[in-house]
């Protein structure tokens, strides 16, 4: 497999783009060992309390306190027909974010990103696409269901992440992923999706950043997007709600780690960014 990454702006994260590009192997991140039969279990230091990181959605960080735990992965369990791609877009103007895209090459996202008006200075994409579906020569190539591509580009997907965490100094990123449905929709073992899932959930904290896993409602195994929801620290539901005239799109964020969950549905609309209806705000 090739290393790819295609960088939209200049952004301020030196040498990630050579980082990120390597073919070099890198070394899986393990935890340590607790205990074994027959073993004292050892004390271990407690975690320092995470820090608060804004969404970059003003009113939603004012309904979350201020906005979430660093260090959390966040799964957003989306409707694809409620344009909620655009949290994704706006999550990037809080911060240097890293872009994993796998539904379409990342010119087109950077310019539906510009077409909102955010700019894209502080975005690195990844090209998961290109890698998965574009040979060397520029042809379009159907790979689904081809096992051993699968598991490559799983592969290829946990080098970048162990990249970033080893290469990154800022403590103040985020990683967003343009959808984890295409991964949980492969043709692998499920154990190379929880292994991609401990390297998703180890770098998000060891960079104490925030990571948005993007992924669409009733698209793959519910079993396995509930071992995932599991794992995650925070969950982002959003629903579309069709009424007598018109369409309400509705948000939800029944668990977060760290602070009480927000109990009303907040009712939002897509005009120039995510607009969240002030009269649920509870400011």
């Amino acid at each position: 497999m090739r290393y790819y990454i295609l960088v939209e702006g200049q952004g301020n994260m030196p040498g990630l783009r050579d980082a990120v590009s390597k073919a070099a192997p890198t070394r899986m991140v393990h935890a340590p060992t607790i205990a074994t039969i027959g073993t004292p279990i050892e004390s271990i230091e407690a975690t320092p309390a995470s820090v608060v990181k804004p969404t970059g959605i003003t009113i939603l960080d004012r309904n979350l306190g201020g906005g979430i735990p660093s260090g959390s992965v966040v799964y957003l369990s989306t409707d694809p027909k409620s344009m909620s791609e655009v949290f994704l877009y706006q999550f990037t103007q809080a911060r240097p974010t890293y872009y994993f895209a796998t539904g379409r090459r990342p010119k087109y996202v950077a310019r539906d990103i510009q077409n909102m008006g955010y700019g894209i200075a502080e975005t690195t994409f990844i090209d998961i696409y290109s890698e998965y579906y574009i040979t060397e020569h520029g042809e379009l190539v159907d790979n689904m269901g081809n096992e051993y591509v699968d598991t490559q580009i799983i592969e290829f997907m946990i080098c970048n992440l162990q990249n970033i965490q080893t290469e990154e100094e800022s403590e103040d990123i985020n990683i967003i992923i343009d959808t984890l449905s295409f991964f949980l929709g492969l043709n692998v073992n499920i154990g190379q999706i929880k292994k991609l899932m401990n390297v998703i959930y180890e770098t998000t904290k060891e960079t104490n950043g925030l990571t948005y896993l993007y992924g669409l409602k009733d698209t793959h195994d519910k079993a396995l997007e509930n071992e995932v929801i599991n794992a995650c620290d925070a969950v982002f539901d959003v629903e579309l709600h069709r009424g007598t005239d018109e369409l309400v799109s509705k948000l939800a964020i029944p668990k977060i780690r760290g602070m009480s969950p927000v109990t009303e549905m907040l009712k939002f609309r897509v005009s120039g960014g995510i607009q969240i209806d002030t009269s649920t705000d509870i400011a």
